[in-house]
């Protein structure tokens, strides 16, 4: 696999790596594919690889003891799944469960630690992802708490749409449900409000087809403020990696003069 700028490689955390600290974690990187519905991962369950998504969504639940789930947090092209197995051996917070197949770049978990504590540009890439999910979590949280089942199902369907790229989500009503946290009989309210709006279109395929604009109108706006909030994040990782490799350049010039 090589690192061929922002353009050759899927995952915008890897792409943003300079190419000597990519490098790091080839030998072990595989692509893999990401088929709908599969587990990932179970809370509880040891990290034993981290993804980083080129295409698809994965969503985070929780697992309540009452048997209820709610997503916390989606991840795509943006992200990565296990990543934080770098803070040291523990098991997973959540559940990664794919909603739409794609494909990912794969590494041991413990393969991708020792790349970590060599490179300055993977910690980085780690921080900017923390941040990311971090913002995700507490914009999650606020808005469960103050904003009504309707904008919350829009903002999941904007946010799982911007992991895709693309206008059809493959989701059945179970799996929305399992997402917001709500009873399925909720989830079928919600789509019959959101297609006499023209927000969606839905068959019985477990397909739903969204008009953005019409969607984003019935969200409530923390979709908006996620997605300006995760830009600035990787502008300004953008920026710092640049910083990088004049500075790898830098080093490697002085070393090769002495």
């Amino acid at each position: 696999m090589r690192h061929s700028g922002s353009g050759g490689i899927g995952n915008r955390l890897l792409a943003a790596l300079p190419p000597a600290d990519f490098e790091l974690l080839v030998p072990e990187l595989e692509t893999v594919a990401l088929d709908q519905d599969a587990v990932l991962s179970r809370e509880g369950d040891q990290i034993e690889h981290v993804f980083f998504p080129h295409s698809g969504a994965i969503s985070l639940m929780i697992d309540m003891a009452d048997g209820q789930t709610v997503a916390t947090a989606a991840v795509g092209r943006d992200g990565a799944v296990g990543i934080l197995s770098v803070l040291g051996p523990s098991p997973s917070a959540s559940t990664a469960i794919i909603r739409a197949a794609g494909r990912a770049s794969r590494i041991p978990a413990s393969r991708f630690h020792a790349a970590f504590n060599r490179s300055p540009a993977i910690r980085h890439a780690v921080q900017i992802h923390i941040r990311a999910m971090l913002i995700q979590f507490q914009l999650g949280a606020a808005c469960n708490a103050l904003h009504p089942a309707e904008a919350r199902m829009a903002r999941w369907l904007l946010h799982l749409r911007d992991c895709v790229d693309h206008d059809v989500l493959p989701l059945t009503q179970d799996a929305l449900s399992q997402i917001l946290g709500v009873q399925r009989t909720t989830v079928t309210v919600l789509m019959r409000n959101l297609r006499a709006s023209g927000a969606i279109r839905s068959d019985r395929r477990g397909q739903i087809e969204i008009d953005r604009s019409r969607l984003a109108a019935a969200a409530c706006e923390c979709h908006r403020n996620l997605r300006l909030e995760v830009e600035e994040i990787f502008s300004m990782n953008t920026a710092r990696s640049r910083v990088l490799v004049v500075a790898n350049d830098a080093a490697n010039e002085s070393g090769d003069a002495m």
